[in-house]
C-alpha cells in the first residue's frame, strides 16, 4: 500500500511538473513575426511561362511517316520558359528572381512564395514579370500605391483571368 501512494504521488509530481513547463513555454519566451515598425509584403503565385520555342509546321514527308494518330501538323516543344519576377518599392530593387518551371522536362508551371518585411507607411509599389523568354524586358506590370500599417500584408499575385499582376 505505501507503495502504490508513492508512486502515484511521484507521478503526480512529475504530470505537474511537465504541466508547468508546456504552460510556461506555450506563451513565453513571446514571438514576434515582425518588428514593431513593420509591415509584410508576401509574393505567392504558381503560373505557367510561355512556351519557350516557336512551333515548326511538319513536311507532308514528315506527316506521311507519321502513324495517322500522331499526324499533327504543327510540332512544339513542350518546354515553357522561367518566370522572371521584380519587386520595386519607391524606386528602390527589393527583390529579383528567376523562376524555373517545374517538371522534369521544364513544362510545369513556376512557383514562388516570398515573404519581405518592410516599413510600415506609404509606399509606391511596382511589381514586373516576365514569363516569356523572347521578350526583352517585361511583358506584364502592376503598380500600386499602398499604405501600410504595422503588421499589415500585401500580397502579390499573378492572375492572367485579371490581367496579370494583381497587388491586394
Amino acid at each position: 500500500m505505501p507503495d502504490r501512494i508513492l508512486r502515484y504521488g511521484a507521478q503526480a509530481v512529475l504530470y505537474g511538473l511537465f504541466a508547468l513547463f508546456v504552460g510556461y513555454f506555450s506563451t513565453s519566451p513571446a514571438y514576434r513575426h515582425l518588428e514593431e515598425d513593420q509591415a509584410l509584403l508576401r509574393i505567392s503565385f504558381r503560373h505557367p511561362g510561355k512556351i519557350a520555342t516557336d512551333c515548326r509546321t511538319r513536311s507532308a514527308e514528315e506527316l506521311a511517316k507519321l502513324p495517322p494518330h500522331l499526324r499533327a501538323e504543327q510540332d512544339c516543344e513542350r518546354e515553357r520558359s522561367p518566370v522572371r519576377i521584380r519587386v520595386e518599392i519607391d524606386g528602390r530593387l527589393l527583390h529579383d528572381e528567376v523562376v524555373a518551371p517545374a517538371g522534369l522536362r521544364k513544362d510545369g508551371a513556376s512557383s514562388t512564395y516570398r515573404r519581405l518585411p518592410i516599413a510600415a507607411g506609404e509606399h509606391h509599389l511596382k511589381v514586373m514579370v516576365n514569363d516569356d523568354r523572347r521578350v526583352e524586358g517585361f511583358n506584364h506590370e502592376g503598380e500600386r500605391k499602398v499604405t501600410l500599417a504595422p503588421g499589415q500584408v500585401v500580397l502579390v499575385d499573378f492572375v492572367a483571368d485579371k490581367g496579370g499582376v494583381v497587388i491586394r
